[in-house]
């Protein structure tokens, strides 16, 4: 049996290194922020206690694996990280949030088994990864965000093909927003972008000129 002076220790440092991971969610305003992890890292370390309590007390009356209410942890919490995926018009939002989750159920788990050194360190490595590696990707990607306006002559069906055509260069089509202009048949097609090589304006502004219904093109 646990004591209780172990199980407020457990709980305790379970709140703090998910709360770790949930403060960096927090700085940049995810939906499983502060509050979402703790009770993640909490909740899921007193299930693992509950498990150990459970397998001391009745283990000389039944044979009980203790792992068992651990696993169900491991796969139910993909419900609630499925949660924080959005879509936003073409591009999907909230993966490393999700992801991220599923790594502080583990962490919860690890505290409430005693496993406080793999805790400690899976916290640092997980922190280290949103920090750190976030940065690093943007450097090797030389992502930069663009958006991009243009204005096509009565022809909607003509959007796909524009699309087609944007990202067959080397870009990637973030978000796309389309508006019929007032007092006229054209569109307005206003798109995020993040561009991954130079000269990419130039080459599709180009590119989008000689297309047939693209009336002006411009970047902001």
């Amino acid at each position: 049996m646990i004591d209780v002076y172990q199980i407020a220790w457990r709980l305790f440092i379970a709140a703090l290194f998910s709360g770790t991971i949930g403060f960096e969610r927090e700085l940049h305003g995810r939906a499983a922020g502060l509050r979402t992890t703790i009770l993640v890292g909490v909740g899921s370390c007193l299930i693992m206690i509950i498990s150990l309590n459970m397998f001391y007390t009745f283990n000389s009356i039944a044979n009980l694996d203790p792992t068992r209410m651990a696993a169900q942890v491991v796969s139910g919490i993909g419900f609630l990280g499925a949660g924080t995926i959005l879509r936003f018009g073409i591009s999907v939002r909230g993966l490393t949030t999700a992801a991220g989750l599923w790594a502080v159920s583990g962490i919860g788990l690890a505290v409430g088994v005693g496993f406080f050194s793999a805790a400690f360190l899976a916290t640092a490595i997980i922190f280290i990864v949103l920090v750190l590696l976030s940065k690093l990707e943007r450097q090797i990607k030389k992502e930069t965000q663009n958006t991009l306006y243009i204005e096509l002559e009565d022809g909607i069906s003509r959007i796909c093909q524009i699309i087609k055509d944007i990202s067959s260069f080397d870009t990637e089509v973030r978000n796309l927003e389309i508006d019929q202009i007032k007092g006229s048949k054209n569109f307005g097609i206003t798109l995020h972008l993040q561009l991954y090589s130079a000269n990419l304006k130039n080459q599709l502004t180009q590119a989008l000129l000689k297309t047939e219904g693209v009336v002006s093109v411009k970047w902001y």
